[in-house]
């Protein structure tokens, strides 16, 4: 028999496709030759297949960033520009923020860090949950490690990293406030989901004004009101639909922009050169000095849409977004920064609209038209980006269940969250019309990135602790030069709280209150089901038909738990004195991995002897992964039901497995359970309860040939036909859903705010978020509630 994971002895390979030594030594040298050049032919096609990634990726990735020059110099002197100088030395803060930040610590460092390709602040902390202990949902199990999505690396018990490990794992304050750190930063990137729809297209939809000057504002804001409720409306067809605009759209404007940039500099003032001195950052400084210190609010506009980047990393390799940006981005970012420049200096009473009032008349309406449709890409970026960091937030258990549609079927991470949607879409258009000016907006959007920056940087930092193993010198030298970097544009920013920056704060402290809350609800709702769940010897203690009648069937029981028998369970036994005549529990949980593959999501057992007919089952999802319709979960469960029943007769009948041993069966009240050994027999211990978690396995069709049929072969192939009978004979009788409703409720002794909490914005929420029945696409017909009700 087969070890199941991926090893076939007859055929001398492994999972991973390597060949036996003395086969490839055996192979003629033209056939070695012709393997070659068939190597040759692939790197070749891998570089065309890297070229048209990076020219998707500047569609999806890119659009935000490449807004930015429509608003940055407005919102650096929103009071006008005194010194010509001044400009040069603005420029040259733009040229080292966009080189320190989106390029070297970001593109070349950050991105390097995505989970399997998956980006957001989230990403990064299920990488952590891999490589310590710092879960606050304690659910996962060994057999979880074993997933080949499971990448973990291990470390030596005195290195840096051991330390901090123990570290975090030391205090439950330590976990909590990490888990506060991630969340503060998925909360301002939604805050960014509302605010970068609002700037990018109120500042393309201001190039109506440049040509007609006596037009009023409101105009202007309706436009741009009229343009966001469309980009709203059609987020349910998904990017994939007309994504195949986006990367034209923006290559088109990025070309336009550093063409038109290179035309201003021959134009007005070649020496805007100069800006790649840092010299004259000293001097703006010195000449500006306080002002100069708030004008850093509007520089730090140069470099938004970096964390939408990151976050919008699903789709991409890192090795073709580098490409995009360093040969696409960064100099044409560069070239029009710099086109500004040099026509702001002569005409720098024109700084309020610069980057409208810099093009040539000529080709004025077709650029307009080109930052409009600039200004829609990058609001889809960073709405795609807030629904996928959402759906993180909701598998990590932070968030309120919430519905998720996957909008393609070629792509993983193309989702759209309706309710989400239009949440986004009210507090954007309230953001547009409350404000109706880019420079307030500009300053709400800069807080928000600025935080979401700060939280990233923390996490890096122990992303290369922990996962990377760098030199603490190393770390120290990124983390240092990071802060300061970061620090100081927040420092800035705290200065324009009053004129617009306290909206993203309001709106990341409701969705923090909102998540942590959830948060905390769950994990009390988890700590109840683990100290209240039944033993197995109160199981067992029922005897072979529970005490119950068991009516014709099976029944379904959903459970948050992954080992023993949840209380719902008894709670309905004690109530309705009958069950089916089959018994599945049913935990469906998520871990922090990006994905679980379809033939690794499942893990069964059974629960007690044969005669009792229960199981439990597992079903694993990732981040990414949603639970699909309820016909396809069913049958995808029956069949790894079967199969495990197949398997665990075959191992009755086997006596030179050395992968799988048969546990404890002492008497007809013993449990029959298959559990992973390392080839020694397995005996003796009556803890059932203890034995719970580490007898589930995953099932996995076993390597035909190499087992004998004998006589106790032939009984267990009759008794594993009669089970086989039996079960469809109860799934034809029918299938039932039992959920359990608990409700939670905070004790009379407790404090007033954790009343609040829990039975006020607990219940609330409880209250208008989707039911468990929807999230699992349970049919109402076959649908059982179980209510319980606890207090914390």
């Amino acid at each position: 028999m087969a070890s199941g994971m991926g090893l076939d002895e007859d055929s001398g390979e492994t999972k991973g496709g390597m060949w036996d030594l003395d086969q490839k030594l055996d192979q003629p040298m033209d056939e070695e030759a012709g393997r070659l050049r068939n190597m040759y032919r692939e790197k070749t096609f891998s570089s065309l297949l890297l070229l048209r990634l990076a020219f998707q990726s500047l569609g999806v990735v890119y659009g935000d960033l490449g807004t930015s020059p429509l608003y940055v110099f407005y919102n650096t002197f929103p009071h006008g520009i005194d010194d010509p100088e001044d400009v040069i030395g603005a420029l040259s803060l733009i040229i080292y923020s966009l080189t320190l930040i989106p390029l070297l610590k970001y593109v070349f460092i950050v991105c390097r860090a995505n989970d399997n390709g998956q980006g957001g602040t989230f990403a990064l902390y299920s990488l952590l949950c891999r490589h310590a202990k710092i879960k606050t949902i304690p659910n996962q199990h060994r057999t979880d490690e074993e997933l080949t999505t499971y990448s973990r690396s291990t470390f030596h018990e005195h290195s840096f990293a051991a330390k901090t490990k123990r570290w975090l794992e030391a205090y439950p304050f330590r976990k909590n406030s990490l888990l506060i750190l991630v969340v503060i930063g998925t909360c301002t990137v939604i805050g960014d989901g509302i605010l970068t729809p609002a700037i990018s297209v109120l500042s393309a939809s201001g190039g109506i004004k440049v040509d007609h000057p006596k037009m009023s504002n409101d105009v202007v804001v309706i436009v741009a009101v009229i343009i966001l409720v469309g980009l709203f409306s059609v987020q349910h067809y998904g990017t994939d639909r007309v994504g195949w605009l986006f990367a034209p759209v923006v290559l088109l404007w990025f070309l336009l922009v550093g063409g038109i940039g290179i035309f201003n500099i021959w134009k007005y003032d070649s020496s805007v050169v100069r800006a790649f001195s840092p010299v004259y950052i000293y001097r703006y400084f010195r000449r500006r000095k306080k002002d100069s210190w708030t004008s850093l609010g509007g520089i730090m506009l140069s470099i938004t849409g970096t964390e939408a980047l990151f976050a919008d990393l699903a789709h991409f390799p890192v090795s073709a977004i580098q490409l995009a940006f360093t040969v696409i981005v960064f100099p044409c970012l560069l070239l029009t920064y710099m086109g500004q420049a040099a026509y702001l200096m002569q005409n720098k009473e024109h700084v309020v609209d610069a980057f409208y009032r810099s093009i040539p008349d000529s080709i004025y309406w077709p650029v307009f038209i080109v930052a409009t449709l600039a200004a829609i890409v990058a609001s889809q970026a960073t709405i795609t980006a807030t629904f996928s960091i959402i759906k993180q937030a909701l598998a990590h258990g932070c968030f309120p269940r919430v519905k998720v549609v996957h909008t393609s079927k070629k792509f993983l991470g193309q989702i759209y969250i309706p309710d989400i949607n239009w949440i986004l879409m009210v507090l954007c258009i309230a953001v547009t019309a409350g404000f109706r000016n880019q420079s307030q907006i500009g300053n709400a959007y800069g807080t928000a990135v600025v935080i979401v920056m700060l939280v990233t940087t923390f996490l890096m930092t122990l992303i290369m602790l922990l996962v990377w193993r760098c030199h603490w010198v190393l770390v120290l030298v990124f983390t240092f030069l990071s802060l300061v970097v970061e620090c100081t544009y927040f420092s800035a920013v705290l200065f324009k709280v009053d004129q617009g920056g306290w909206v993203p704060l309001v709106i990341a402290a409701a969705f923090f209150v909102i998540m942590y809350v959830w948060h905390y609800g769950t994990v009390k709702r988890y700590e109840f089901e683990m100290h209240s769940k039944v033993s197995m010897a109160w199981i067992l203690g029922l005897g072979p038909s529970l005490g119950l009648v068991r009516v014709p069937g099976i029944g379904l029981v959903y459970t948050e738990l992954a080992s023993g028998v949840p209380h719902i369970f008894s709670h309905f036994i004690t109530n309705l004195p009958a069950v089916h005549s089959v018994v599945v529990f049913v935990c469906v949980k998520y871990l922090p991995v990006y994905t679980v593959p379809e033939d690794e999501r499942f893990l069964m057992k059974r629960i007690g002897p044969k005669s009792f007919h229960m199981f439990r089952c597992v079903a694993r999802y990732g981040y990414k992964d949603l639970h699909k319709k309820d016909e396809e979960f069913e049958r995808k469960l029956f069949d790894n039901l079967f199969l495990f029943v197949r398997l665990e007769n075959m191992m009755e009948g086997c006596s030179d497995s050395d992968e799988y041993s048969l546990y404890g069966q002492q008497t007809q009240h013993s449990a029959s359970y298959l559990l992973r050994s390392n080839g020694n027999s397995t005996t003796g211990d009556n803890d059932f309860t203890s034995s719970t978690v580490d007898s589930i396995i995953p099932v996995k069709s076993p390597t035909q040939g190499n087992n004998t049929v004998t006589s106790s072969g032939r009984e267990s192939s009759q008794a594993e036909a009669d089970e086989m009978e039996f079960l469809n004979r109860c799934k034809d009788a029918g299938v039932v859903h039992i959920l359990g409703n608990t409700v939670v409720r905070a004790r009379r002794d407790s404090r007033f705010y954790k009343k609040i909490a829990i039975d006020y914005i607990y219940a609330f929420l409880r209250k208008i978020c989707r039911e468990n029945s929807v999230i699992f696409n349970v049919p109402h017909e076959s649908l059982l509630n179980v209510g319980q009700i606890f207090y914390v």
